[in-house]
């Protein structure tokens, strides 16, 4: 009987140390402290509970999922146990699954005020998509908006020739109408088609006005004057005119498409390439990247490693920065997809709405249609093996099995495409679960035999927050960098980037703090509902 109560008294010791932890922002350190709890006492669902939350301000949600579900198992009426586990399905895009779990905190809670908001937000969320999805295109049938938007014809004087061709719109149209009593109907009915056509097919290109001052484009080349210009006007909060907004990133599209799905990079002797991680819409820090190790060029290439948009609220001024360099010189700029570069992902995070706010719907559908152009992963001087997420569920998978994806699409839920964008590494031999609930965990087993089969010598990878910016993970065979310090303005991490040398391509790694940035939250674009849990 002492030594039970010992064990309660210690195990409630573990969770006030937790909860601190908890409240310094040192997440790990608390679900290392929340487990210790458990240990202890395992049949208290608020030890579950809690560390399920830990597990959500990492983003692993799979983790919370389960633990909520060990805190319900524990105790069928804790109300937290529910509303941890909806949190997590909401954060996952799993809307239907969180409305069950809020539905029950409801029952459970009819007069919190809280669950009630929370309730009637999943609510909404569930209701838009079940709209979505009743007037939605199958993929198949859906029209590229790529290819509607065509900024040659607008490459001239962009105040004139719309109003011009309106003009002459107009002076067709009146034409037919003067001269309607000399012609049948089906011949005045094809000039009116054909006037509507022009009105249409040049009113909706974005003029540039006289009195826009930001950067412009002259002609059709990006040039390194024009991305400097740019990159001031964002450090202002200025905004780039829709027009030049367009090419950058319709070119950019043009150049994606013609990769493979993995790119061959070769560096030759005596230059130096460098990988950054996650960005997640840090403009300002991405900034202080180039300050710290010079702008994108031939002589000095970067490749950034997927995760670019989302939760950071200048998103938009790091895609279109990243972007306008791979335009400028595509052998300056390599981008690997992430899986934040998703439109159920961008749906969620902000980057949807932060376009919304900052140019139109169009941009949306046009952003998610050039992520999909984005490759899978990189082999630099066919040693180091570059993937935004990490390894695979079954052994034996070859570069040419990477080469041969067809990622022209939304992310699936399983396969190659879906793990190298969200699989982690694991200290453990073997294979597990995902801590995120999608894609797998992987040891150092995993990717030591990986490296093998491809006569490779190193795995870099992102995707994961981590204290000094970088991580060395399995025998020295594994690094992770993450590139956004601070994240979320929350985390307290340093940033890294990671720069080899040819032709010995030893990592020699930078880490960084954050640098300030205007007082603009993370988050400000997210989904209501999401904001509500962070």
């Amino acid at each position: 009987m002492d030594s039970e109560s010992s064990n309660t008294s210690r195990a409630e010791e573990f969770k006030r140390q937790a909860n601190e932890a908890f409240k310094a922002h040192k997440y790990n350190q608390a679900i290392d402290l929340y487990t210790q709890a458990i240990d202890l006492n395992n049949q208290n669902a608020v030890y579950f509970a809690n560390r399920a939350f830990a597990h959500t301000k990492l983003e692993e949600y799979g983790s919370a999922i389960q633990d909520a579900i060990k805190a319900i198992e524990v105790d069928p009426k804790y109300s937290k146990g529910y509303y941890r586990r909806g949190a997590a399905y909401l954060a996952m895009g799993k809307f239907k699954e969180a409305l069950k779990d809020f539905q029950q905190v409801k029952r459970l809670c009819p007069n919190d005020r809280d669950a009630a908001g929370k309730l009637k937000e999943c609510e909404k969320a569930v209701m838009k998509l079940k709209f979505e999805e009743a007037i939605s295109v199958p993929e198949s049938e859906r029209r590229s908006v790529a290819d509607s938007i065509d900024y040659h014809s607008i490459v001239g004087s962009m105040v004139s020739s719309p109003i011009l061709m309106g003009g002459a719109a107009a002076v067709v149209l009146a034409a037919a109408l003067m001269a309607a009593k000399f012609m049948s109907m089906e011949a005045v009915v094809a000039i009116i088609v054909l006037a509507a056509s022009m009105m249409v097919l040049f009113y909706p290109w974005p003029q540039v006005e006289p009195q826009y001052s930001g950067a412009r484009i002259e002609g059709d080349a990006v040039t390194l004057d024009f991305v400097k210009e740019m990159m001031e006007d964002f450090k202002k909060e200025k905004c780039l005119h829709k027009r030049y907004a367009f090419q950058i990133v319709l070119q950019t599209r043009e150049l994606l498409c013609a990769l493979p799905s993995l790119v061959d990079v070769t560096v030759p002797n005596g230059k130096h390439f460098t990988i950054c991680g996650d960005v997640h819409g840090q403009f300002y820090d991405l900034l202080n990247i180039f300050e710290l190790n010079g702008l994108p060029s031939e002589d000095n290439p970067y490749l950034f490693n997927g995760d670019f948009v989302d939760r950071g609220s200048f998103s938009l001024e790091v895609i279109l920065t990243l972007f306008a360099f791979k335009c400028m010189c595509p052998s300056a700029m390599y981008l690997t997809r992430g899986n934040h570069e998703s439109r159920s992902m961008n749906k969620i995070y902000g980057f949807e709405g932060e376009v919304k706010s900052k140019l139109n719907e169009k941009f949306v559908e046009l952003f998610a249609e050039v992520f999909c152009c984005l490759p899978l992963a990189h082999v630099i001087n066919k040693k180091i093996f570059v993937v935004h997420g990490g390894l695979f569920s079954v052994d034996g998978v070859k570069l040419s099995d990477i080469k041969a994806i067809d990622r022209f699409c939304e992310p699936p839920e399983e396969g190659l495409m879906c793990e190298t964008l969200w699989s982690d590494p694991q200290p453990f031999l073997g294979r597990g679960p995902s801590k995120r609930g999608v894609g797998l965990s992987f040891g150092p087993d995993v990717t030591k035999k990986f490296l093998q089969d491809n006569n490779l010598e190193l795995v870099v990878r992102s995707h994961e927050v981590k204290d000094e910016g970088y991580e060395i993970e399995h025998d020295g065979k594994l690094i992770t960098v993450f590139s956004a310090p601070n994240y979320c303005d929350q985390m307290g991490n340093k940033g890294a980037f990671i720069r080899f040398e040819a032709p010995e391509m030893k990592p020699n790694i930078v880490s960084f703090s954050a640098v300030p940035h205007p007082n603009v939250m993370p988050m400000a674009y997210a989904n209501n509902f999401l904001k509500m849990f962070s």
